[in-house]
């Protein structure tokens, strides 16, 4: 049996940038490793979107960028313009396109077409079987997720960003292709925190997405029925459909860093890398995948390599009350863009804002609800 020095479980984003930064460093050209996921994705089935401050090193694969947000809610709106940041767009086609014209090139990479059983640590590596073989690393880093970890437990609220979205075609010039609709709560919030997302590609092409954070996931037809009517409303009405894409993804402060040992990590969503107050997961995967080839080359114990922030626990306050008081999450939103600047909005959601910062942000979302659950968790 074949000894691999790292093995990638899950050819997705976490995975495949995390294979990225190590094809990128010399320190890894000696190393042998395995991606394995039950196929090698080469489509559109994600669509990835994060703020940036100036230029970086996705550009070249980006979609479409954007200079300008509008914010929607019922006491507030605005289209701010985010300048020295740009919120850019990133389609899953030419990113597992990137990665791999990459990796493949690159002897010391093997990827394998199977679907995972089970792993299991052993004294010295881990043990990987597959519907096909089995595997053996010396570290095993998992992207593939396992919600009864955070299901199950009661300590930390469980939300989902669940979203279901149509890239329309229009017959004539509608979109302002300037500016995102960053969320659109003048929607019907029917109980719950609802918006809408809308990317403008080009003056004719944008992508609709519908997007609840809340416990509780929608039939199919209760998101497109939201779609339609909001076109509706913005007098959109001879278009074609020419794409669909629906996702969940979990926003939970449960402590993912007690999944982790010595040979096994788990990144991505199975890690806990999703922004969890957000739901944004590409800039963090790709900040976190750059911490980790370097903590590679030191050290050995992979259960030490996350470390809490104080940013853990402003999320798990944050999520302590949009669960208990999912339908204010309009309100909460619409406050903190109205109050506070937003540079300090996306340096504090991106983790990197200083304490005077954070105190602004604090004092932007109405205090009632974040001083009950603030002393809840406290005591």
């Amino acid at each position: 049996m074949v000894k691999y020095d790292y093995i990638i479980l899950g050819a997705g984003a976490s995975g495949l940038m995390l294979a990225y930064r190590m094809e990128k460093d010399l320190f890894f050209k000696d190393k042998s490793i395995l991606i394995i996921d039950e196929n090698q994705k080469t489509g559109n089935d994600r669509t990835w979107c994060f703020w940036e401050d100036g230029a970086g090193e996705w550009d070249s694969i980006l979609t479409k960028s954007w200079s300008n947000i509008f914010f929607g809610g019922s006491g507030y709106s605005n289209e701010i313009n985010i300048e020295p940041y740009n919120y850019k767009m990133v389609r899953s086609e030419d990113f597992y396109k990137f990665i791999f014209e990459k990796i493949d090139q690159k002897s010391n990479f093997t990827f394998i077409n199977d679907t995972v059983d089970t792993f299991t640590e052993l004294k010295h590596g881990v043990q990987v079987i597959t519907e096909k073989s089995q595997y053996v690393g010396s570290k095993l880093f998992n992207s593939l997720p396992n919600p009864e970890a955070y299901l199950e437990q009661k300590e930390y609220p469980v939300l989902q960003q669940h979203f279901v979205g149509w890239f329309v075609e229009t017959e004539t010039e509608m979109f302002d292709d300037a500016t995102v609709t960053f969320m659109d709560f003048t929607v019907p919030q029917k109980g719950n925190t609802r918006f809408m997302y809308v990317l403008p590609i080009d003056k004719k092409t944008a992508l609709f997405e519908y997007t609840l954070f809340s416990k509780d996931i929608l039939k199919e037809a209760e998101y497109e029925n939201a779609i339609q009517n909001y076109l509706k409303e913005k007098n959109i009405l001879n278009y074609t459909i020419i794409e669909k894409e629906k996702g969940i993804i979990p926003m939970t402060s449960f402590k993912f860093s007690t999944l982790n040992s010595k040979h096994v990590l788990n990144i991505g969503t199975a890690g806990g890398w999703t922004k969890a107050s957000t739901g944004y997961t590409f800039k963090m995967t790709s900040e976190k995948t750059k911490r980790l080839v370097e903590y590679l080359k030191n050290e050995n114990d992979l259960s030490k390599f996350l470390k809490k922030s104080k940013f853990w626990f402003y999320d798990l306050i944050f999520l302590d009350v949009l669960a208990n008081y999912n339908k204010e999450g309009a309100e909460l939103f619409s406050s903190m863009f109205k109050k506070a600047d937003i540079k300090t909005i996306f340096r504090f959601l991106d983790e990197e804002s200083t304490i005077l910062e954070d105190l602004k942000i604090i004092l932007s979302v109405p205090p009632k609800r974040f001083v009950q659950a603030f002393f809840k968790r406290l005591f």
